[in-house]
């Protein structure tokens, strides 16, 4: 919209999530079989690690554009989020555990 103004920080919040999935599609790997400990089921896949942030993501109808954008897609890799720090230190200042902890009070969207 004409004369409309932007939050401060909309563009950065969508280029660090567009990061985390380039960053979790490049680290994806194959399971591997262990060399000692309890043997895998076929199939069965390694338990994940407990996430730091287990509030739920902002649902990304409550924005537009990017903004609803960068929050469906922290929706679908919650685990890939949780493994990043925000680049505003908000860990320090606002008691956020990761960046994915952006994404549950609307920090991400200002």
């Amino acid at each position: 919209m004409p004369g409309m103004k932007l939050p401060r920080y909309w563009w950065l919040a969508g280029i660090v999530v567009v990061l985390a999935v380039g960053i979790g599609l490049a680290t994806r790997t194959e399971p591997t079989k262990l060399a000692a400990g309890p043997a895998l089921s076929a199939g069965a896949a390694a338990p994940a690690p407990a996430r730091r942030e287990t509030r739920p993501t902002l649902d990304p109808a409550r924005f537009v554009g990017e903004a609803a954008l960068t929050h469906q897609v922290a929706r679908e890799i919650p685990d890939v989020l949780d493994q990043l720090y925000c680049y505003c230190e908000c860990d320090k200042h606002v008691g956020h555990k990761s960046l994915l902890s952006c994404y549950t009070d609307g920090h991400a969207a200002t």
